[in-house]
């Protein structure tokens, strides 16, 4: 009988995707504070240490049958993939060659937080064409807050010099600085921190987490919701005082997209979710990297194929529900091209009126996108007025 990977092996998706595949699962080499995924992970709990080389390469050939685009991007994430060190990247890029059609191309992400990059890494990932996240939260103090091994020891050292490792063979990195209780009162120091070590590509992403127990509320790790929007705020006018073309920060160039009529890059942004789904070490796939648990398992690539799971009512419903879920007072927001609710895991909150879903965040968001409006309007209206 033949297998998943073989009935779908001619189908593509509809539309663009990115799958967030886990092929060590929950293994990592740090024990950091607020980390979302370990304690929600469950099916890979009890399966390999690590994805087989079998599903490994289902998963690939099904993942490049799958695309629609001409550049195929694969994005590796943990846990922390590099523990199961070069020799497992490196029979991947060997299989996505065997499976690459002609005229087609891969590109490789992988998700780190930097302990284990050394001077052999540094060559692969360059030799390969990988681009790396980083995970690095600022200076150390800020850093080591949170970001922990299993033994209670701070990490920022071994990620500085995972760092130079990937600046040293030149490897596109994106620094992505988790946001918490600790630096939000900081924006300056942290984001000058980041250009005095020669950062170019900047991801903050918010910190939000419930606090254990059935009282409900947030951790007291939890970012403030109108600090957050003082944090962008703050960045965002030094930015455009000096740094514009020589840093890209993600989220303002998702504010920049709607002023230019486009298409959100970030799925927080969009209307609909569901374009970024999990493959877990033992082929399961979850709608969600924020929702790995029982009611988002769809299925498994080694039972129904991957455009299959993609292209599903399950998915589809997953990703409409983000839209359906809106709340009104979000949907009559002047900022809401710009955010559309934001992620459905931070819609907690009530609004105004007493309406349930309004997301947490929200009061930064608004502070914000207000903020940068007139300049992402501006810049907007002189592109078009030069366009042809």
């Amino acid at each position: 009988m033949a297998g998943a990977g073989e009935r779908g092996a001619m189908r593509r998706a509809s539309r663009g995707f990115q799958v967030f595949v886990k092929p060590a699962g929950p293994l990592c080499n740090l024990a950091c504070r607020y980390c979302y995924y370990v304690d929600k992970q469950l099916s890979a709990r009890t399966g390999p240490s690590r994805m087989t080389d079998g599903l490994l390469e289902n998963y690939i050939a099904q993942h490049i049958a799958a695309s629609p685009d001409e550049i195929i991007r694969f994005s590796w994430h943990g846990g922390e993939p590099t523990i199961l060190g070069l020799d497992f990247f490196r029979l991947v890029t060997a299989i996505q060659r065997k499976h690459c059609p002609a005229g087609r191309l891969i590109a490789n992400g992988l998700q780190t937080n930097g302990l284990l990059l050394d001077e052999d890494w540094g060559r692969f990932l360059a030799c390969e064409g990988f681009a790396v996240g980083l995970s690095l939260d600022g200076p150390r103090d800020m850093h080591d807050r949170y970001r922990l091994s299993k033994d209670g020891k701070p990490s920022f050292d071994q990620t500085m010099r995972g760092y130079e490792v990937l600046r040293r063979h030149h490897v596109p990195t994106d620094i992505l600085c988790v946001v918490s209780d600790v630096n939000v009162s900081r924006p300056l120091e942290v984001y000058r921190f980041f250009k005095d070590i020669g950062a170019s590509f900047l991801t903050f992403i918010p910190l939000v987490e419930m606090a254990p127990g059935a009282g409900g509320g947030v951790s007291a790790e939890t970012v403030p919701a109108a600090a957050w929007g003082e944090f962008l705020c703050a960045v965002f006018d030094e930015w455009v005082a000096g740094d514009i073309g020589r840093v890209k920060v993600q989220i303002f160039e998702e504010a920049a997209r709607a002023a230019f009529g486009q298409e959100h890059s970030l799925c927080v942004f969009r209307p609909e979710c569901g374009d970024i789904p999990v493959v877990e070490r033992n082929g399961d796939f979850y709608a969600c990297d924020h929702f790995v648990d029982p009611a988002h398992r769809i299925g498994n690539i080694g039972e129904t194929p991957l455009a299959d799971l993609l292209e599903g009512p399950a998915q589809k419903a997953f990703g409409q529900g983000k839209r359906d879920s809106l709340p009104g007072y979000c949907r009559e927001c002047e900022s809401l091209d710009m955010c559309h609710g934001e992620c459905p895991k931070n819609r907690f909150i009530r609004t105004p009126d007493g309406e349930p879903g309004l997301n947490y965040l929200c009061a930064g968001y608004r502070r914000f996108f207000k903020h940068c409006r007139p300049f992402v309007d501006a810049v907007a209206a002189a592109w078009r007025r030069q366009s042809p």
